[in-house]
């Protein structure tokens, strides 16, 4: 059976950050606001999925920023709403700076079981390039902490792509994380968006994004260099040291199983319909103190779309898609054939999955099937 998981977003950060965008958590006035308005939502939405959930994910900007008592009050409102299973994954995003002893005893006192590191490097100018608060140090500190705590679900994410970056000293930050032995590691590529100072160094040339070889180059490498080290390669950026510790929470958004997200600019589906809430923190809250929910926008998702959706989601895990997804295709067949040749898919118990050679396609590869 599967079952629906939870999300709760947290939109704010130490200080208001160019790179982020995210709210100060200075702001103490707006921050009670919201999680008045947050409990507010949690209620609102009670019975709204087929419970019990068996996955809650904290995160979006820093929620370890929020005081033991802040934390208590969003668990205590949640599991005074909703059903959890007994061996429900519950995790929390983290930044390594914030992660002393007192905080870490705090989360696992409130049941947190999973806890996924924002470490990004372990290179100090990197981090330093990157704008994080954290030096290499509190990171290692941090993960060690955890350990001695009795965590034995970590999750550290790393960043590549970095600029000056070389391969070397980016399997040097896979060694170092190695020495840790953490249950889950994610491996992202530096991506630049718009309206950030990376963008506008971007334009005036002071950094340069990897190009297509290179990019190819720091993927297949660190697969190759995670998986000599036991790890399995799931999905395209994730890592785990074995199937017990797939992120249980995100492959929900990948197999269309039904999730709530609370929160500014959250996402929610039910299983046919898709909804998200208001951005702007102010507007959130402004509508839970008028008693309505604060859904920006909904859509029904037609045949088509979750067919299309089914297929770029599957595309980019080990588990692929389903062939009777795409059975009323009659260039199915030579579609399937063209991309086996060139090395892109393989065919496997009636799946279509991608190779390493596909996840490198994984915006284009879904095309093929739509064309």
């Amino acid at each position: 059976m599967q079952y629906p998981g939870l999300y709760i977003h947290t939109p704010f950060c130490r200080s208001k950050c160019p790179y982020c965008g995210f709210y100060s958590i200075s702001s103490t006035s707006l921050l009670t606001r919201w999680l008045d308005a947050l409990k507010k939502e949690i209620a609102l939405y009670r019975g709204i999925l087929n419970e019990p959930f068996d996955s809650l994910y904290l995160g979006g900007g820093t929620p370890t920023l929020l005081t033991a008592h802040q934390l208590k009050e969003i668990m205590d409102c949640l599991f005074a709403c909703y059903q959890f299973n007994d061996d429900t994954e519950i995790t929390i995003e983290a930044n390594p700076g914030d992660m002393d002893i007192s905080r870490i005893t705090g989360l696992k006192t409130l049941g947190f079981n999973r806890v996924n590191l924002g470490v990004q490097s372990f290179n100090d100018d990197e981090l330093l390039f990157l704008g994080r608060r954290h030096n290499a140090n509190e990171a290692e500190e941090a993960i060690s902490s955890l350990r001695d705590s009795g965590f034995d679900n970590i999750g550290i994410d790393l960043i590549y792509g970095i600029q000056g970056q070389s391969l070397d000293a980016w399997k040097n930050n896979l060694d170092k994380a190695l020495a840790f032995r953490p249950e889950h590691i994610s491996c992202y590529q530096l991506t630049i968006e718009t309206c950030t100072p990376f963008s506008a160094m971007k334009e005036k040339g002071t950094i340069k994004p990897l190009n297509e070889r290179m990019e190819e180059i720091f993927f297949l490498a660190t697969s190759e260099f995670l998986e000599d080290h036991g790890y399995i390669h799931y999905e395209i950026s994730n890592f785990a040291k074995d199937e017990t510790f797939f992120s249980r929470h995100n492959r929900k958004y990948w197999d269309h199983t039904p999730y709530l997200g609370l929160g500014p600019s959250s996402h929610s589906f039910n299983g046919a319909s898709r909804w998200w809430n208001q951005r702007s923190v102010r507007g959130y809250c402004e509508e839970l103190e008028k008693g309505l929910r604060p859904v920006e926008e909904c859509e029904d998702l037609t045949e088509e779309q979750m067919m299309m959706e089914a297929v770029s989601l599957g595309l980019r895990t080990i588990w692929g898609f389903n062939l009777k997804v795409l059975r009323n295709d009659p260039d199915l067949n030579k579609i399937i054939s063209m991309l086996e040749e060139s090395g892109y898919i393989h065919v496997r118990d009636e799946k279509i999955i991608a190779t390493k050679k596909g996840f490198l396609l994984a915006d284009h590869l879904p095309l093929h099937f739509f064309t």
